[in-house]
């Protein structure tokens, strides 16, 4: 929120507050907060580069990032803005799907290493040997351009990452790469999915798919925010909303929130 009340008196003229946003953007998309390789954001940073992530991934950040991003898209014609709208959404449709439609609420830190011990990030991080398996010859200037070390960042790992906010040229150049490590990345035990379907954070998920649909013409996110929106509507007893979907269908009394970030979808 803070984000957008910036963007928002940037497009007012006050490029000041234009620039707090931006930098900030900036600095979470090229750091380790950012899912480098299959998009979405991490919940927070425990360091103050951006680079060393609590590596549970939330549908309600995400889904107001996306928002934000395309706001800032539209502000400024970046395109590393709708760059990083369209791996966040996709990330959202691929991992937090829910079978039936909407939205799962979050996956875990945690997932299972080669030992089979639950460890907090070991699905995202990587080592050079790890990376040069994937990408063969063109390893080390991956490894160059996302600050991969022999000892790494993190455990002995790597949390890939920008030591600097890339061009738009840097990212599209390893985009092949990144699609092979998450190619790579899907043979690994993912980490628990909270199966959960809010409604308030479903709201939220609604209003950044059409937005942004509406923004960059994607007819794929209008329908996907439509579809997700019917799914909500039909939900609804006596009237009301209710709470969440769980596994026996609806159930809960809806809260003010939920009112409230789905009437917010509804109007984006």
């Amino acid at each position: 929120m803070p984000l957008q009340i910036l963007l928002a008196a940037g497009a007012s003229g006050d490029s000041e507050a234009q620039r707090m946003a931006t930098v900030t953007l900036d600095k979470m998309a090229a750091g380790g907060l950012y899912d480098q390789v299959g998009g979405g954001f991490h919940r927070y940073t425990v360091d103050g580069a951006w680079q060393v992530p609590h590596f549970e991934k939330m549908l309600y950040d995400n889904a107001q990032l996306a928002r934000i991003y395309g706001e800032a898209f539209q502000l400024t014609g970046d395109l590393r803005y709708a760059g990083i709208v369209d791996e966040t959404l996709s990330f959202l449709q691929r991992d937090l799907g829910a079978q039936g439609g909407g939205f799962c609420s979050a996956l875990d830190a945690d997932s299972p290493n080669p030992e089979g011990e639950r460890e907090e990030g070991w699905f995202y991080t990587w080592t050079p040997t790890e990376l040069h398996a994937v990408l063969g010859d063109e390893s080390p200037a991956f490894e160059d351009a996302y600050g991969v070390t022999d000892e790494g960042n993190f455990e002995g790992r790597n949390i890939l990452h920008f030591p600097a906010p890339p061009t738009l040229e840097a990212r599209r150049r390893w985009k092949k790469a990144r699609l092979a490590l998450q190619l790579e990345r899907r043979k690994r035990p993912p980490p628990l999915r909270d199966e959960k379907v809010l409604t308030s954070w479903n709201g939220l998920a609604i209003g950044a798919f059409a937005y942004n649909g509406w923004l960059m013409g994607r007819d794929d996110w209008l329908d996907e925010a439509r579809s997700t929106a019917e799914l909500l509507l039909e939900g609804r007893q006596d009237g009301r909303l209710t709470r969440m979907r769980g596994e026996a269908g609806p159930e809960g009394t809806a809260f003010l929130e939920d009112y409230a970030f789905f009437v917010h979808g509804l109007l984006a």
